[in-house]
């Protein structure tokens, strides 16, 4: 029997499936324990925000979102120190940490999570490649961090990280 390939539209509703599947188990997750998830995104530019807000009901574990694409809007609107920026880069473990710490402190959130990469085409270096995402979730007052490298064009990469932020979210939040 032979195999067919799925289309890109097919590949992309599947994704979209299992996208939802754990937007689900996270909002279920939240209610249960009465909690309710900020965001602090860059390369991302509120994508995360958005696919969580496409669940009816949202609003009942979804706090906010912040889209802080810019570094003086990491310092401003999170509270990231712009020496920590300007020592680390935007691109780095500390500054995804700072910003989701930063996005608990500024909401009334108990969870968060945060996105800082490049997503290219342009913008990446030899320490840092386009591709290259530093992720950060607050859950039960612990802050986790780790970094992923993505491969494809800036669309592939912004969705790869709105999957994996919350995929790993999901791993994160106590069943």
């Amino acid at each position: 029997m032979a195999t067919v390939p799925l289309s890109k539209s097919e590949l992309s509703a599947l994704d979209a499936q299992a996208l939802e599947a754990n937007l689900t188990q996270i909002s279920l997750r939240l209610l249960q324990q009465r909690r309710m998830l900020a965001t602090a995104e860059s390369c991302t530019g509120g994508m995360i925000a958005a696919a969580c807000t496409d669940l009816p009901g949202s609003s009942e574990w979804f706090e906010r979102g912040f889209v802080t694409y810019s570094n003086a809007a990491k310092t401003q609107m999170l509270g990231v120190p712009a020496a920590l920026i300007e020592q680390e880069g935007a691109v780095s473990e500390a500054v995804a940490r700072a910003m989701a710490d930063g996005a608990l402190a500024r909401s009334q959130a108990q969870v968060s999570l945060a996105v800082t990469g490049v997503a290219g085409p342009t913008g990446g270096s030899e320490a840092k490649p386009v591709g290259t995402v530093w992720f950060a979730w607050c859950v039960g007052g612990a802050t986790h961090s780790e970094v992923q490298h993505f491969a494809g064009d800036r669309a592939a990469i912004r969705a790869a990280t709105v999957r994996y932020a919350l995929q790993r979210l999901l791993g994160w939040l106590p069943a």
